[in-house]
């Protein structure tokens, strides 16, 4: 049998007070004259019998269940994105605020049930979540709700987006390159966006490809190539193999994303070929991989904890949220993969 869970009227006993004055001291209102002595015999007694406060009791009182609904794709099940969790968990528990997690897998019928179920606990607000950067309609129950949108987009939805700066990340790829003083012989693999089009690269390649081409131009460079394919390990290997094989000799590879870094290394080690005595590389993402190839590679690393987090203090904050997008900059990992172009 459980314990008797314990009471106000409990804790004011022990203290010799009235159940008000006890209910004064434990909120920390001001507005009531209590002596010193009588709110430090108060938060005494709380603390010997263990009093927890009725949380129920609290929201009727407050208007507020201190609660924060968080549905995603598949966000839950994607081990390299955990960081996202992370950052929300730990915003909201500073903030002494749950969240509550649920997953649809992509089940838009799923998502309406789960977005019910947390509307129908009183949740305070929702973070509505997408794995990869993408445009979503968000489900219909959260229309009139407080809403932010995190790692994707609903144009004319009334709500804040919380996203990786992927322009500006495009953009310090190519100052890395010509820093190191790179100017031709630049190819990108895995172009504007996978082929075939996926979430994870319609909005990622394209952004990521108008800030790496605007700052090459800008420094007087430009690309001699762009493959487009799709954004795995096996494609990074096939596509740079095929450009070696049709007598092209890159100096620098700008890779969409870790992985396709990963093959590209593969097939330049075919080729004879050393990175980065031969051929530079920069990459997106920073995956786990990144630090662990060698030479290890330099790559804009995806803000998951950070994107996270931003979404919670964003919903937590006072008064109305405004329907703008805010990036999350994507930093630089200077590794061992970028260096002076080869000669010949």
């Amino acid at each position: 049998m459980s314990e008797r869970r314990v009471t106000m009227a409990d804790v004011a006993r022990r203290a010799g007070v009235s159940p008000t004055t006890a209910s004064f001291a434990l909120s920390g209102r001001t507005d009531m004259r209590i002596s010193d002595a009588s709110r430090e015999r108060v938060l005494e007694a709380a603390r010997e019998l263990g009093y927890r406060p009725n949380v129920t009791a609290r929201s009727l009182r407050t208007k507020s269940t201190q609660t924060i609904g968080f549905v995603s794709d598949r966000i839950t099940t994607t081990p390299f994105a955990g960081d996202v969790i992370r950052g929300a968990l730990e915003a909201a528990r500073e903030r002494d605020h749950l969240l509550f997690i649920t997953e649809a897998g992509g089940d838009r019928a799923a998502e309406s049930s789960m977005v019910h179920a947390l509307l129908d606990r009183q949740v305070d607000a929702v973070i509505y979540a997408s794995m990869f950067t993408r445009h979503i309609t968000p489900p219909k129950e959260l229309y009139g709700q407080r809403v932010v949108l995190l790692n994707c987009l609903a144009p004319g939805f009334d709500a804040p987006s919380v996203v990786p700066d992927e322009v500006e990340a495009g953009r310090d790829a190519a100052r890395a390159l010509l820093a190191a003083g790179h100017t031709e012989g630049i190819w990108s693999i895995g172009g504007h966006q996978a082929v075939p089009a996926t979430p994870e690269g319609i909005i990622a390649g394209n952004e990521r490809m108008r800030g790496l081409e605007e700052v090459l131009r800008a420094g007087g460079a430009r690309l001699d190539g762009v493959v487009e394919c799709d954004w795995d390990t096996r494609d990074g290997y096939r596509e740079v193999a095929a450009l070696l094989a049709a007598g092209h000799r890159p100096r620098a590879l700008v890779c969409l994303t870790d992985r396709v870094s990963f093959g590209a290394y593969q097939a330049l080690g075919e080729a004879g070929l050393s990175v980065p005595g031969d051929v530079s590389v920069v990459s997106f993402d920073d995956q786990d991989i990144a630090s662990v190839l060698r030479p290890a590679l330099t790559t804009l690393k995806l803000p998951h904890y950070q994107l996270g987090r931003l979404a919670v203090e964003l919903i937590l904050g006072e008064g109305p949220l405004e329907a703008v997008v805010h990036r999350v900059p994507m930093p630089l990992q200077e590794r061992a993969s970028i260096g002076t172009p080869a000669e010949g």
